[in-house]
């Protein structure tokens, strides 16, 4: 009787996080979409940022619905309505360059799929690296619209210009990098992405 209780627990609160509506009709291809994610990572990166928001994706369209192309481990195509439960109280904010119309035409589109595409299965870069070797969530939608529009979403830092001082912090940069801190290494953040005035709220 218990373990039954429990499924229809965990189908009700599945349910639940997925249940959230999406207003499609509001989404163009190239939006990029942010949340909170619940790792400890996602705990380091909000205190180093002073953020909320620590996760980001890009919006294409693969046949007739709209997917978030998102550099986790691995980079993946991955379902809207999955990310957005990913995040916490499955919030999120939907954005869009500002001059879309003209900067994102279907052979730009087209391109930056395309490219998305050959980038599917490489790893995730937990060491924040500026090289295409692997590549990190912000990092990921950066260069597609760099590379392909010009245009660079939030200017680049390094990680001495973030908050380093908290012991969450700390602690995660000790495991990853250990006494050899890439202090002066290019860092895009998802709250300099966010503030980029390049963008527009379209979803919030």
């Amino acid at each position: 009787m218990k373990f039954k209780l429990l499924v229809l627990l965990l189908i009700i609160s599945t349910n639940t996080i997925f249940a959230k509506s999406i207003d499609t009709s509001k989404l163009e291809e190239g939006d990029i979409i942010f949340h909170e994610s619940k790792s400890e990572q996602a705990t380091a990166i909000k205190l180093a940022t002073k953020s909320k928001y620590t996760h980001v994706g890009i919006i294409f369209q693969y046949g007739k619905t709209f997917k978030v192309l998102e550099a986790i481990e691995p980079v993946k195509i991955t379902d809207l309505p999955k990310f957005i439960g990913r995040g916490t109280n499955n919030h999120y904010v939907i954005k869009r360059i500002s001059n879309a119309k003209t900067k994102l035409t279907p052979e730009t589109i087209q391109k930056m799929k395309e490219y998305g595409n050959s980038l599917l299965g490489k790893h995730y870069d937990l060491y924040f690296e500026w090289s295409d070797d692997r590549i990190y969530c912000t990092e990921l939608v950066w260069k597609l619209y760099d590379k392909f529009t010009g245009i660079q979403l939030g200017n680049l830092k390094t990680l001495r210009d973030f908050d380093l001082s908290s012991k969450p912090v700390q602690t995660l940069m000790k495991k990853r990098y250990g006494k050899n801190i890439p202090y002066v290494e290019p860092v895009i953040s998802p709250v300099d992405m966010f503030q980029s005035n390049e963008l527009i709220t379209v979803i919030e």
